[in-house]
């Protein structure tokens, strides 16, 4: 929905004189569009895209459900949400409409507040959902470009985002906290954009001074994120800074110790060694897990927090699928 147009609503209901009572309720706020079928419905919507649809019942022919359970099943319609009105007040109905993904009902004959503050509500909604997508996009593509920078992969980042939620899951995380941190945690070494070429794909051994300087980038990956208002960019800049901390205190860029680093941070570093040890670079080979494994465990409670290690090994066999989905070209 383009910020400088009103929102489109599509109204479906084969009475005429339904649809001149929604059109005197909605046509100052939004840019309405009239079907009086169900076909007609779904023809209009394929072809404009509306915003949010009114959507009738009983109609000859075919039903609102079934136009509803056809927009549903259309993966470029799906995200339209639906309000059913109607006339029916039988409970098994309303729950049927749910099930099929419906987001509300609104009874006939219509109350005109309660059709403006219901539409008003749902598009509020899918505005917000549009914001939140389009800036996980955003840090996708972030994430895109500091890969374009090193010689890791994006299988790689790939890899360890669902290692990391894999892991938090098991720490007793939420669904959503998890999901987060899986969004997240691509962001880690954004920094890497602007460390020098030089120094960045530098074949052999970094100098004293240039090693210095490569750890400059989880400062510079938080000045990129900034200070921002949106959740998942604040763990994405936790994350940026904090991911090469380690638990005993010899890490950088602040020497945070124990449980001052971030759990995130934490996980994700673990997540990230863990894959970075088991896939091949141009400066190696890739290690078998089992060595992998093994040199975790030495650095547990020295690079790593000591109660994620185990929880690494438990879910070792999600891990080995997840890497194995995702595989190195």
């Amino acid at each position: 929905m383009n910020a400088t147009d009103k929102a489109s609503v599509l109204l479906v209901d084969d009475e005429p004189a339904n649809l001149k009572v929604l059109k005197l309720v909605l046509q100052e706020q939004y840019r309405l569009i009239f079907a009086k079928s169900g076909e007609e419905a779904l023809t209009i919507a394929r072809r404009e895209f509306p915003d949010l649809i009114l959507l009738d019942v009983m109609m000859p022919g075919m039903t609102g459900f079934e136009v509803c359970q056809q927009l549903k099943s259309d993966h470029s319609l799906k995200r339209i949400p639906v309000i059913f009105v109607t006339a029916l007040k039988e409970e098994v109905d309303e729950t049927r409409g749910f099930e099929l993904g419906a987001v509300d009902y609104i009874t006939k004959p219509v109350t005109p507040a309660v059709v403006r503050a219901r539409v008003k509500t749902h598009l509020s909604l899918v505005q917000a959902d549009e914001v939140k997508r389009s800036r996980l996009q955003v840090i996708q593509r972030l994430g895109r470009a500091a890969e374009y920078k090193d010689n890791e992969t994006g299988t790689h980042v790939l890899r360890m985002s669902h290692y990391a939620k894999t892991i938090a899951l098991a720490y007793g995380f939420s669904q959503p906290h998890a999901d987060e941190l899986l969004h997240a945690a691509p962001m880690h070494d954004i920094g890497k954009i602007g460390i020098p070429d030089r120094i960045l794909l530098k074949p052999g051994k970094l100098t004293k001074e240039e090693y210095a300087e490569m750890q400059n980038h989880p400062q510079i990956g938080a000045e990129i994120l900034g200070d921002c208002d949106s959740s998942l960019l604040k763990l994405a800049r936790i994350v940026a800074l904090y991911h090469h901390e380690k638990w005993d205190g010899s890490g950088y860029p602040h020497g945070l110790q124990g449980d001052a680093i971030p759990i995130e941070a934490r996980i994700v570093a673990l997540a990230d060694v863990f894959d970075a040890l088991t896939s091949k670079r141009p400066y190696k080979e890739a290690w078998p897990v089992e060595e992998a494994l093994e040199y975790i465990r030495e650095q547990q409670g020295k690079h790593f927090d000591p109660a994620l290690v185990p929880l690494l090994e438990q879910e070792l066999d999600e891990i080995l699928q997840i890497k194995s989905r995702w595989v190195d070209n």
